[in-house]
């Protein structure tokens, strides 16, 4: 199955992208105290979904790659929560 997607649309997601990362140089800048963890995850964990679903065409692949990138994401949330588990544990 194939899908071909309009240039206004990656225009679009190219747009945010940019938008997406002056927003991540603004919070580079700017100290947010105990948020600068979670906004710079945030952000990243965003721009990530819109190239994985628009560039990669995820968004309009077959079910068993969306259950594979779903998995992947689960795992990627294994390994923070675990990574973060031992960061908040240390003195």
């Amino acid at each position: 199955m194939s899908h071909i997607s309009p240039k206004s649309t990656y225009y679009t997601i190219f747009g945010m992208l940019m938008v997406l990362t002056g927003l991540t140089v603004f919070a580079a800048f700017h100290h947010l105290g105990v948020f600068n963890f979670p906004v710079a995850i945030g952000i990243a964990i965003t721009k990530a979904t819109l190239v994985i679903l628009f560039f990669m065409h995820a968004k309009y692949s077959s079910r068993l790659t969306k259950l594979f990138v779903g998995m992947s994401f689960f795992f990627l949330l294994i390994l923070f929560t675990l990574s973060l588990t031992d960061y908040l544990s240390r003195g």
